[in-house]
């Protein structure tokens, strides 16, 4: 009967290196967003600039992706492998959920621009709509969707049964992320809608007064007639 040595080498330390960053990303960039949004810190840090705050955020977040991406390819290098997933059709199947998933992170990036992408909303930085075309009508999530399924290409391809279990863990880490962000960029942008409506209610207070006055006047200068 096979062990779990033969399909995953809990021994190998690039295993648990690759564990810890696919774990800390999401963690890090939560945390450091949240400090933005009710601190400022990367605004003070960026002279007061949010955008240039922002663009930093996302050159590390963008950073730290590719390492992680790197130490998760060095760890399923050095993993066991399934010779079932040697055949063809696999590496074909490998092929086709890799780029569908970067035609996912690819295209979502381009909906949402840099600030959309790489949380401008925790800078103050607010999107006028929702995005809701291509690939949002495909998924709410296709970013974390897509990074997913680069994961799974990416085990079907070095044929790891370890990649396998380090995906699922990517796509658990992402919906405790979704968890967390979705309500609190929903509250965001809830935040920003009753700003505009009491706004706007002011102006129509505003406009009101000078037509009561003006009519005040006409009343009384034909009280004098």
């Amino acid at each position: 009967m096979p062990a779990l040595s033969d399909y995953i080498d809990l021994s190998q330390p690039s295993l648990w290196v690759a564990v810890g960053s696919i774990c800390f990303n999401p963690l890090f960039w939560n945390f450091v967003a949240r400090q933005e949004y009710r601190n400022k810190v990367l605004t003070k840090l960026a002279l007061r600039k949010p955008y240039l705050g922002c663009y930093l955020l996302g050159v590390t977040i963008f950073g730290l992706g590719i390492l992680r991406d790197h130490l998760y390819q060095t760890a399923l290098a050095s993993q066991p492998t399934l010779p079932f997933l040697h055949y063809t059709e696999f590496k074909l199947v490998a092929a086709a959920v890799f780029a569908w998933g970067s035609i996912l992170v690819g295209t979502s990036m381009w909906a949402l621009g840099y600030t959309g992408t790489y949380l401008g909303d925790y800078f103050g930085i607010l999107m006028d709509h929702k995005v809701e075309s291509f690939p949002f009508n495909v998924t709410s999530s296709p970013m974390y969707t897509g990074s997913t399924l680069c994961f799974l290409g990416t085990a079907l391809w070095y044929e790891a049964p370890a990649g396998l279990v380090l995906t699922a863990l990517v796509y658990v880490v992402y919906q405790l992320a979704l968890a967390y962000e979705d309500p609190f960029t929903g509250a965001i942008y809830a935040r920003r809608e009753a700003e505009r409506a009491s706004a706007a209610s002011k102006g129509k207070q505003i406009d009101a007064a000078p037509a009561q006055a003006s009519s005040s006047a006409v009343r009384s200068r034909r009280s004098e007639l």
